[in-house]
Order: C-alpha cells, then structure tokens, then sequence
C-alpha cells in the first residue's frame, strides 16, 4: 500500500464515523462514547499526516506509534458501542473491521521502519 493508498483510506475512514455517529440517538451515553470515538477515529489519520513532515525516521515512527495507539482506541469504542448499545450490528462491525485492518497495516508498517520485519 502506498502512502497515498493508505492516507486516503484513512481519510474515509474518519468520515464514515463522522457520519455514523452523526446517526447515533441522541442521549448521554451515545454522546460520551461518541466524543471519545470522534478523537481516537480522527487521530489514526492525522497522526499519519504528521508523520509526513517529521525531522527525523524516529519522529516518523513516533507519529505512526501514536496512530495505532489511536486505531487500537477507536477498536475499543466501537466494540463498546457495538456491545453496550442498542445499535444494529451491521452498523458497527464495518467500521470495527477496517479499524483492525487499519491496526494491521500501521503495526506492519511500525515494524519495518524499526527493522524487525523484511518485505
């Protein structure tokens, strides 16, 4: 995947919980939870971006660290959403697996940059 493929799909991705919580009822504990998936959801792409103007390969790799920090979150409040709510689960589990996709490719991505994975 190139940088372009993946910010891109990062990109969509905060927009498709934009718009599923923009759907969500509207009471507390949607609210709560929704706040906290709104910043986790759009921190994967911006700490991505960051990345992009880094000084240096560790500061390269601290971005993509803090962004599967933030991809790990978001799996967190979706699955809380998805088990806690009263949401239909075809709602939810898209948004849950392109967060564990998302997860994947940074992990993968962390390991090379670090050394400790070839291609």
């Amino acid at each position: 995947m190139t940088k372009e493929e993946l910010n891109k799909r990062v990109y969509v991705f905060s927009v498709k919980v934009i718009r599923f919580l923009d759907k969500l009822p509207k009471k507390k504990l949607y609210w709560t939870v929704g706040d906290q998936l709104l910043r986790s959801a759009t921190s994967i792409g911006a700490n991505i971006i960051e990345a992009q103007a880094a000084s240096s390969r560790k500061d390269f790799t601290n971005f993509y660290n803090h962004s599967l920090k933030s991809a790990n979150e978001t799996k967190y409040w979706l699955c809380l959403l998805r088990d806690a709510g009263n949401l239909e689960i075809n709602t939810v589990e898209p948004l849950l697996q392109e967060a564990i996709e998302l997860s994947k490719i940074i992990g993968a991505s962390i390991l090379t940059l670090k050394g400790k994975r070839n291609i």
